[in-house]
């Protein structure tokens, strides 16, 4: 694809996270049988259905923009979640194991903040509110999950990984 404006580019990182999303579908049930924690188990399975609802609002933001859903490869979310596997398959503590699946996760969620907050900004810029609006509710989602993460990791599975 060739990008030839800010509406190309727009499109571009759009099909990237739709990629994104869809290979965390696939993470997020791995983590949920990792983890030992039980606070964890249930923000994971909160988030993979989160998740899901946010590639069907992907689904209709390309929609808005007369485009098809379409992935593009991300290469970075990919990087993470090998990283991520190549930690689970560590033996380790069970309470350790859980605050490393914290870690990982909240890369996840850091890359989609950066993405999805880059997203909003482009579709501002070319006067694409609707599509910017949906787009900023999924990253309040995204920052909402990474303070939540942070909360179990400080009140509860750091402690137990001392």
């Amino acid at each position: 694809m060739k990008l030839n404006n800010l509406n190309d580019l727009l499109l571009h990182e759009l099909q990237d996270i739709y990629s994104a999303e869809h290979q965390i579908t696939k993470a997020l049930p791995k983590m949920i049988e990792a983890t030992s924690s039980t606070k964890l188990k249930a923000a994971f399975k909160d988030h993979l259905q989160m998740t899901e609802k946010q590639i069907e609002r992907l689904e209709s933001v390309f929609e808005m923009m007369g485009e098809k859903a379409k992935a593009e490869k991300c290469k970075a979310m990919e990087g993470i979640i090998k990283e991520a596997e190549s930690m689970m398959s560590e033996k380790a503590d069970k309470s350790v194991m859980d605050a490393a699946l914290i870690a990982s996760a909240q890369r996840v969620e850091h890359y989609e903040i950066a993405a999805y907050g880059t997203v909003c900004t482009y579709a501002k810029q070319l006067g694409l509110n609707d599509v910017a609006e949906q787009l900023h509710i999924t990253l309040n989602e995204e920052k909402e999950t990474d303070l939540l993460l942070t909360e179990i990791a400080e009140n509860t599975v750091n402690k137990k990984a001392e």
